[in-house]
């Protein structure tokens, strides 16, 4: 299986799983895939950055990319392979692509600041990973620093056939995904997939501006699931109620710093980790935050019993 510009739906961003120790949890790795793939998602992808990809070894990184592809059949798994070398960014590419996996995700080092290097950078990645992989651009400049603009993204996806995706992460963002669309409408951009971020915070209105769905991490991924399906069918005013009733966890979730310890704490207490632990270094939330998203639970739990943990 191989990722297309035509890829929509919902695509969790996974988080990796680890003891208190620091090491792997695999048992709640195989637990998390079999339940993103039971509740209907339409893809992953690994090793991103709230996957705490750099912290790994080689190996755990490759038996992360296993378990996916194994737990997910027939569903496509994308991996980031984004690394401050080529070479490392080749070896688990190739890797990663014998295993199974659907494509690679791509993100710009913070070094990039003008538009030419932005665009040198992605020709140098395709020529290390080979034209025969798929790839997704990861446009991310709240943490990456690196702003890409609409003509810059159309360069590299006409420039390159194997770019099949767009990670729109961008904020705010919502114009930019309009102009892209436009470009496309006018014959200037290929058909490319787009599926955004930044925890689903805007994913109501993504979906409305021509989005194709969400790759993005939510401690319920069903939420965003239904968002999607929703707004495809029409129905708008379904759509913006539910996400309604997530968006304070949401909101509290995106808290720079500490949203992937309340992510992975509010996983453990729905029976999906084991543990909320991150490997060194990382974050932790306080006892008081953990009653604050306690708190959060019950309110959406009145409209969304899935929320009952």
């Amino acid at each position: 299986m191989s990722l297309t510009p035509d890829a929509s739906g919902v695509f969790p961003i996974a988080p990796t799983p680890f003891n208190p120790d620091g090491t792997i949890d695999w048992t709640s790795t195989e637990r998390l895939f079999e339940f993103y793939d039971r509740i209907g998602s339409d893809g992953t992808t690994v090793l991103g950055i709230m996957g705490e990809a750099p912290k790994l070894e080689p190996e755990e990184s490759v038996g992360i990319v296993k378990i996916a592809v194994a737990k997910m059949p027939g569903k496509p798994v994308i991996v980031g392979v984004s690394a401050p070398g080529f070479a490392a960014m080749r070896s688990l590419a190739r890797q990663s692509m014998e295993l199974g996996a659907a494509g690679v995700m791509i993100a710009p080092p913070p070094s990039l600041r003008t538009d030419d290097q932005i665009i040198g950078y992605y020709a140098q990645a395709v020529e290390a990973i080979g034209t025969d992989i798929p790839f997704v651009i990861q446009d991310y400049p709240l943490t990456l620093s690196v702003i890409m603009t609409p003509a810059v993204i159309r360069k590299i996806v006409m420039d390159h056939p194997s770019c099949v995706m767009l990670k729109h992460e961008d904020w705010p963002g919502l114009e930019k995904i309009s102009t892209l669309r436009k470009f496309q409408a006018e014959g200037s951009l290929r058909p490319i997939s787009i599926l955004t971020g930044n925890g689903g915070m805007f994913l109501d209105f993504e979906m409305e501006r021509g989005a194709d769905g969400a790759m993005t991490g939510y401690a319920f991924p069903e939420l965003l699931i239904d968002v999607v399906k929703l707004q495809k069918a029409g129905q708008r005013d379904a759509a913006h109620d539910i996400f309604d009733a997530h968006l304070p966890l949401l909101r509290y979730e995106q808290q720079l710093g500490v949203g992937l310890a309340v992510r992975k704490y509010t996983m453990m207490k729905r029976g999906i980790l084991a543990s909320d632990a991150q490997r060194k270094p990382g974050s932790s939330i306080s006892a008081k935050a953990k009653t604050e998203v306690d708190y959060l639970l019950a309110r959406v739990a009145k409209t969304d019993p899935r929320a009952k943990v």
